[in-house]
């Protein structure tokens, strides 16, 4: 069974954004073990007409599946071993959606519906976004759609999961084994959701808040409601541990105090809020940055010289070496609808990668970016990942050639998405998927000669830095 994946979600509303796009992100992250990422297209025809979950065994009815399904992309485990993982994409009509973010669960909830084992069936992170993201039309839909699949396959784990479309941010959690529930966030909005149940204030009468039918009746039934007024899921369902104070909460608080210095507060602290408001407009280099950041300029940062070595041990960062895809999925409002969906993707290490804006009304990817699962230093994910390795042996000097790496790498993207958007208008069909496909290659290309280039500027600063070394010269 693959290691359960352990992320940091980032969700941006149209109105918090730079340019009034929806933005939904997340880090996938894995255990001590390397999971090679891939990034694939799915077309309707190479969509399971069958399906049966590798971990679990589970079966999907075909009735579940006699939609006709949408074109995606996705983001898949290059081995398959362990099922498709597909992870995050947008679909044809430019709705995207991530899934899943790993989160707590307490045993109060887990006494009335408990997860299900994986001998018993059920879905998991592996099953989602294949079942879901083809057959939805807005994000709402997703969010009905995961909550039917819950209700009648039920999940052996607990996961936090993101919908979007051009309007509208949905993030929904599952509870227990059959249960979720959902609510919109405000266009004005972020929220910052690490590995733990997160959705706080829940209103039952307000349609920005979804769940499960009889869930306010179990609350009230099995007297799960700790606080004296209103409804705090986190409260009711979720956890406040010694490994939260440590693990989750701290990735959240350093980010909310990026986005907005006022926020201050501790980074154990149990009560964040989940809906935030940043004291600036959020761009696509301030979600990479914090999904790269490792609490630099605080005694915590394990590269920093500011801390104790216990210090630089205490909480977990979000860059860390089990980043192995880490995706923004964007869909715009001020480009043509062909246009507007764009999944920026990254492999490796966030501390030594960027972001490439990758068109996806496509048909096929870069091959670079079709990952093997063995050691292949043509494809990035392998390319990131030895520069992420060699950088991690002296960051405070290959960290400043990374810098310059990412800003370099994310002009001429940025670069080749502004002429692509303008070379495309009046294009439609095959001719405008060509333009688009073109444009991903050369980005991939531009981003791998890259990738190759800093490799060499490492190599070529550490010459010197090695161990092994004599200074007398004959």
């Amino acid at each position: 069974m693959k290691e359960q994946t352990e992320c940091t979600t980032i969700l941006v509303g149209k109105k918090a954004s730079i340019d009034g796009s929806t933005m939904i992100a997340r880090s996938e992250d894995g255990g001590r073990t390397i999971i090679p990422e891939s990034f694939k297209v799915v077309n309707p025809e190479q969509q399971p007409k069958h399906y049966q979950s590798i971990i679990s065994k589970q079966v999907i009815d075909d009735e579940d599946l006699a939609l006709t399904p949408l074109r995606y992309t996705s983001a898949p485990d290059a081995s398959g071993k362990n099922g498709i993982w597909a992870a995050a994409g947008i679909n044809a009509e430019n709705i995207a959606m991530t899934a899943t973010e790993t989160i707590t669960t307490n045993s109060r909830i887990q006494g009335i519906d408990p997860l299900l084992t994986t001998e018993e069936g059920g879905l998991g992170e592996e099953d989602f976004v294949t079942l879901t993201l083809p057959y939805i039309h807005s994000a709402r839909d997703g969010v009905k759609r995961v909550g039917y699949l819950l209700e009648k396959y039920g999940t052996y784990e607990m996961n936090g999961m993101a919908f979007s479309d051009k309007d509208e941010i949905w993030y929904l959690e599952t509870i227990g084994g059959h249960h979720c529930a959902a609510r919109r966030i405000p266009d004005d909005a972020y929220v910052i959701a690490p590995n733990r149940l997160n959705i706080d204030e829940f209103k039952f009468d307000d349609p920005d808040f979804v769940c499960s039918s009889d869930l306010k009746e179990v609350i009230e039934s099995y007297n799960l409601n700790p606080d004296f007024e209103g409804y705090n899921l986190r409260h009711i369902f979720g956890s406040s541990t010694i490994k939260d104070a440590h693990y989750n909460n701290p990735r959240a608080w350093y980010i909310h105090n990026f986005f907005n210095p006022e926020f201050g507060g501790k980074p154990s602290d149990q009560d964040q809020p989940f809906i935030c408001h940043a004291n600036r407009k959020i761009s696509l280099e301030d979600i990479k940055w914090a999904e790269s950041s490792h609490y630099q300029d605080t005694p915590y940062d394990a590269y920093g010289d500011q801390g104790t070595a216990e210090q630089k041990k205490t909480f977990r960062p979000i860059g860390i070496n089990r980043n192995f895809e880490t995706h923004v999925l964007q869909i715009r409002n001020n480009v043509p609808a062909e246009i507007a969906g764009v999944q920026w993707l990254a492999f490796g290490p966030n501390t030594f990668n960027t972001f490439v804006p990758f068109y996806t009304n496509i048909t096929i990817t870069p091959a670079s970016w079709q990952t093997t699962a063995k050691f292949d230093l043509t494809k990035i994910f392998w390319l990131n990942k030895l520069a992420a390795q060699l950088g991690d042996t002296n960051y405070r000097v290959y960290g400043e050639l990374e810098a310059d790496f990412e800003q370099k790498s994310l002009a001429a993207c940025h670069k080749i998405q502004h002429d692509t958007d303008v070379a495309v208008k009046g294009l439609t069909g095959k001719d405008l998927q060509t333009k688009l496909e073109t444009a991903n290659n050369k980005m991939a290309e531009v981003v791998y000669n890259n990738t190759v280039e800093l490799l060499g500027q490492m190599v070529d600063e550490g010459h010197g830095l090695m161990t092994l070394k004599y200074d007398l010269l004959d």
